[in-house]
């Protein structure tokens, strides 16, 4: 159960500070070998940039998590309760049905480029694992969205009171 929890809490953070540790360490080491060696390192500008891909799409699902994704709250604001509940159920569902578009559609494209073989100029990775990025956070993202409906719908049911915790009515959409 611990490993499931220490999942759920840091997925998506380890992720991300492994991708810009990398991106940092092999960034560093072109820059000294650029100044210092005057040589530079042919593969670093390639890693760095897949590494970055990947971080940004990592990063679509830890929004979803911390509930920091730009949103319009006007009406929000006006809502009060149970309604306001409602909004975000209504806002999550949409989400949720793009996550999945991009899963089903990113992963067959992905999918595709792998079985086509094709591999990335300095590197020779496959191209198709530089293209899983948008399908794996996807499915991250259609967890975290299901963990948040959940939520709502407890709350709606009258288990968590009728109003949103403070996080989600103070932030700043």
């Amino acid at each position: 159960m611990k490993p499931i929890r220490w999942l759920n809490r840091y997925a998506e953070e380890s992720i991300m500070v492994f991708l810009l540790s990398v991106m940092v360490v092999i960034i560093s080491a072109q820059i000294m070998m650029r100044f210092i060696l005057g040589s530079s390192i042919g593969w670093s500008e390639e890693l760095a940039r897949y590494c970055f891909i990947w971080l940004v799409f990592i990063g679509i699902s830890y929004g979803v998590k911390k509930q920091r994704h730009i949103k319009i709250d006007a009406i929000l604001q006006v809502l009060k309760g149970k309604q306001q509940v409602v909004l975000h159920i209504i806002v999550n569902l949409l989400f949720l049905l793009f996550a999945l578009f991009l899963l089903v559609y990113g992963g067959k494209i992905s999918t595709q480029i792998l079985l086509w073989g094709q591999r990335s100029p300095a590197l020779e990775v496959n191209m198709g694992l530089v293209y899983m990025a948008a399908p794996v956070s996807m499915l991250l993202t259609s967890l975290r969205i299901i963990q948040q409906l959940l939520q709502h719908i407890h709350m709606l049911r009258g288990g968590g009171g009728d109003k949103l915790p403070e996080e989600e009515q103070t932030s700043v959409y």
